[in-house]
């Protein structure tokens, strides 16, 4: 297990290094002013001077990655003109839209996406598992056609179709309330109340992958001698269900929900900007719009380093869940 897992966080390691590259060269290596982008349109010449300076744009490309990668382990002090402030590592650079630390800016979306991505994780299982559960075990019944309908309407809506007519409702009937997002520590239970709305219009969209998943591995795994030779020694269908057909079903989901909960990190954004909530989706969107770049490398890096360990927690969860997966 131990070299196993040093293997995984050491290709993890080489693949943020080169992700890192990439997003450095598709961005700062541009042809154009750097500076220019990284200012915004709105930045005078001594802006501009001062950012140019701060990136270090005289210096060759190698020298320039650098002192990227040196920012980002060291922190980096930058001067505005009337004072100097320190950026703490893991240092993206100002925001020179916002004048802020672009750390700042992400530590303060962050817990959004992950309130957004981890509640609607939990009612997409709920709802996948279950209704996948429930249509193998009426297979060739009319539940089993109604339920294959639900799961190909899901799979073929947008999110954004369902999220509006969930607010079309709930603005009607006053089942929910508009999405406004409270802190976890501060109200528990307004949070959870709150963000109900987006999270079922996730689980929605999702819930319905996860319910052709658990079927068709859930078939599969009925199929197996060892379930047949349960059955041969009476024990009852419940049993079989339960302790050892489901087990050997779920490992592709659980491997399955860890991939999805790290790119919903990055492609919440349509969830986020249709429901109001200040997560990093919403602040990818208006830095796009304001050409805050700064901005956009981190969010790009953060989705990236989510997705990369996300993969890693995948494969050590698939191994966990199933004995015949070894891990050498």
């Amino acid at each position: 297990m131990i070299p196993y897992l040093l293997r995984r966080v050491a290709g993890a390691v080489l693949v943020l290094f080169v992700l890192s590259i990439v997003v450095y060269a598709m961005f700062y290596a541009v042809p154009g002013d750097a500076a220019k982008l990284a200012c915004g349109p709105r930045c005078n010449p001594e802006q501009l001077a001062q950012v140019h300076d701060q990136l270090r744009l005289d210096d060759p490309l190698p020298v320039r990655y650098w002192h990227f990668l040196q920012r980002l382990f060291a922190g980096q002090d930058f001067s505005t003109g009337t004072a100097v402030l320190h950026c703490d590592a893991p240092c993206f650079g100002l925001s020179y839209q916002n004048d802020q630390q672009v750390t700042e800016l992400i530590s303060q979306r962050l817990p959004v996406t992950a309130s957004l991505a981890l509640g609607a994780m939990v009612l997409w299982l709920i709802l996948g598992v279950g209704t996948g559960l429930l249509s193998a075990l009426r297979r060739g019944g009319i539940t089993e056609r109604l339920l294959t309908w639900f799961t190909l309407a899901g799979t073929a809506t947008p999110v954004f179709i369902i999220g509006l007519l969930l607010m079309l409702f709930c603005a009607q009937l006053r089942w929910l309330p508009f999405p406004s997002y409270v802190p976890l520590t501060e109200n528990p239970e307004q949070w959870a109340w709150n963000m109900l709305l987006p999270w079922t219009a996730l689980a929605l969209i999702e819930s319905a992958k996860y319910a052709r998943l658990t079927r068709s591995s859930l078939l599969e795994t009925l199929a197996d001698d060892h379930i047949r030779t349960f059955r041969a020694y009476g024990v009852s269908e419940r049993a079989i269900v339960g302790r050892h057909a489901l087990r050997g079903a779920l490992p592709p989901v659980i491997a399955l929900t860890a991939l999805d909960l790290g790119s919903l990190f990055g492609s919440a954004m349509l969830t986020e900007t249709l429901f109001g909530l200040p997560g990093l989706g919403q602040l990818l969107v208006h830095s796009v719009r304001t050409i805050d770049l700064p901005v956009v490398v981190a969010v790009v890096l953060v989705t990236g380093t989510a997705v990369v360990i996300a993969n890693i927690v995948a494969d050590l969860l698939y191994a966990a869940t199933d004995r015949r997966v070894t891990l050498t």
